[in-house]
């Protein structure tokens, strides 16, 4: 089976260190993509051991392992539990996540997901999907482009951004990247112009594959599969998925606090385990993938 090109998984010692795995225990990859940290979990596990990878990225089927432990499902990990379920599997003992883009989809210029290549708009993790870029960007209308930008790319001049893109689509559609670049430019400052423009593509790419509600429903999922002192070790990669993973493990939810007993205690599911952990200078020299990377690691109570 041919493969696909993958580069290094980010921090994947201190990330499979943080399943605290045994080897006859059963582990999920979440996010699969060229495999490097399934093959680290399976190098972990005993004979009787297994793992479950997902990855909803019809690419990612061929770098699948052949090893009797392993399988490999084709769904978004917001699906989780449904097709564990599936599989005859009611609990696990430890959960690993890369949030984010894999390199390959980085790097494959017609996915549309990097600034450094023309492209149709497209930027779909799951190709089948129907809502692409090109959706978003010629049929939202202002308020939703103006709601994607702020919210998601965390953009100042996101009303400016949403009027500029709305006035431009009424002359002609926007279908590629480059054309997107163009219509924007003249608001992008020259000296931030690639930072502000990356998060543009983010707010975007957000958007087409629900990367925010498709997070939350699976952290939302993960203490119900979890045993008894299972494992998460998650990697985010910006600020709006490290919030929700942080405070998911704190306190069980997104927003606000938990309710309190007459003592003032309250109960959560997960514990944190050790400090944040981000790469060394190092792999950010071996990896510039790694530059953003942050790993927090719990347990089930």
């Amino acid at each position: 089976m041919i493969q696909m090109e993958y580069h290094n998984p980010v921090l994947l010692k201190e990330t499979v260190d943080g399943l605290n795995i045994i080897e006859d225990g059963i582990y999920v990859d979440v996010t699969f993509g060229g495999g490097g940290h399934s093959k680290e979990i399976l190098s972990r596990l005993g004979a009787s051991g297994k793992l479950i990878a997902f990855d909803q990225d019809q690419d990612a089927l061929l770098n699948t392992i052949n090893d009797s432990r392993f399988f490999l499902i084709n769904e978004n990990f917001r699906h989780i539990k449904r097709f564990l379920r599936f599989h005859g599997i009611k609990s696990v003992d430890g959960i690993l996540a890369d949030f984010g883009v894999s390199s390959h989809q980085f790097d494959v210029a017609d996915r549309g997901f990097s600034t450094r290549f023309e492209a149709n708009l497209d930027m779909r993790m799951n190709q089948q999907d129907e809502i692409s870029a090109y959706t978003v960007i010629n049929e939202y209308d202002e308020q939703q482009l103006r709601q994607m930008f702020w919210q998601y790319g965390e953009l100042k001049n996101a009303p400016v951004l949403a009027r500029t893109i709305v006035q431009k689509r009424e002359e002609e559609e926007i279908k590629t990247t480059e054309q997107l670049k163009q219509v924007i430019k003249k608001r992008l400052p020259a000296f931030r112009e690639n930072k502000i423009l990356a998060q543009i593509y983010q707010a975007i790419r957000i958007e087409v594959n629900q990367e925010i509600e498709a997070l939350k429903e699976f952290l939302l999922q993960t203490p119900d599969l979890l045993k008894k002192g299972g494992r998460l070790s998650f990697i985010s990669y910006h600020s709006l998925e490290d919030r929700l993973v942080k405070r998911f493990i704190r306190n069980g939810m997104f927003e606000g606090e938990p309710e309190r007993d007459m003592f003032g205690n309250f109960s959560v599911p997960l514990k944190k385990i050790g400090k944040l952990i981000i790469p060394t200078q190092e792999e950010i020299e071996i990896n510039n993938r790694a530059r953003s990377a942050k790993l927090r690691i719990a347990e089930k109570l």
